[in-house]
């Protein structure tokens, strides 16, 4: 996990066990004893990629520090129904009590990967990497990104804080994609940070205002057509860093890939993705 997610990754998990277990989770302590030891393991009920086992490992010592985990899998293997990921021994009511949220977790983030690994496998004779998006779940994105990276993809940017990305109500109020980039660039030198500037275009025209502008970083073609994409391609001729977004699908992502683009951005990734399932069983 990088350093700069696991302050997103600790508040996430107080947050899930605060709403899950409130003043106590009273069915395990009403029936198994504190002191009660026993043995757990994480089955595999659907093939795809694994994901989220290094933040389950997290969550079941944050419950019981003296947790024993014995790994079987890693995050990004490919699993098959049946197949187990990791035994755990600890305090039976700490392994109950970290059971739902371990999983509600390692699911999404295993549907994610699975999805993203489903996108990038379909382009992976090209140069073309795919992105990620915005389109998170609300406190889980960088879950989502840690998903999209163990599937094989790229992240775009985390939030508004490290990338500027200047799209199309941007560069309207702004009065458009001239003032919006030469805007973005004196607002940096002026605040002394040095993130990328990235800028939509929505014509083949405004390509030229940005270069009129001093060029970006990278260049984002707004529900281009893959025919007009490659003409875009053409145009910034190598000046930077080229990417397509907009309603592209699995049926159309080769298409795109074939133009020459840098980067396809796709909010299916983690908008429209099935959890992958699983189960946490006890066991000898």
């Amino acid at each position: 996990m990088k350093a700069e997610y696991k302050p997103y990754v600790d508040a996430l998990i107080e947050l899930a066990i605060a709403e899950d277990l409130g003043d106590g989770d009273h069915t395990s302590l009403c029936c198994i004893p504190a002191t009660e030891r026993g043995r757990m393991k994480l089955l595999c009920k659907q093939e795809g990629i694994i994901a989220g086992i290094e933040i389950a490992q997290i969550i079941l010592a944050r419950l019981d520090p003296d947790v024993k985990v014995e790994l079987l899998l890693k995050d990004g293997d490919r699993v098959k129904v049946g197949d187990i990921a990791f035994y755990v021994e600890g305090r039976l009511q700490s392994l109950l009590q970290a059971e739902r949220i371990l999983l509600n977790i390692m699911q999404r983030m295993s549907g994610v990967a699975t999805q993203t690994a489903i996108y990038a496998d379909r382009i992976a004779d090209f140069h073309t990497k795919v992105l990620d998006t915005r389109k998170t779940t609300p406190g889980m994105r960088v879950l989502d990104k840690m998903a999209v990276k163990i599937g094989g993809g790229e992240n775009h940017r985390i939030g508004l804080f490290d990338m500027i990305l200047l799209k199309d109500n941007h560069i309207d109020f702004a009065g458009g994609v001239r003032k919006a980039v030469l805007g973005a660039k004196e607002y940096l030198a002026a605040k002394g940070k040095n993130i990328p500037i990235e800028c939509e275009v929505r014509t083949l025209e405004d390509i030229d205002e940005v270069f009129a502008a001093g060029g970006v970083d990278r260049i984002m073609f707004d529900n281009f057509s893959p025919e007009l994409t490659k003409e875009a391609v053409a145009k910034v001729a190598g000046r930077c860093q080229t990417e397509s977004s907009g309603g592209i699908t699995l049926e159309t992502l080769r298409d795109y890939a074939a133009t020459g683009v840098d980067f396809i951005s796709v909010g299916a990734l983690t908008h429209q993705i099935k959890s992958l399932d699983m189960s946490l069983k006890a066991c000898e």
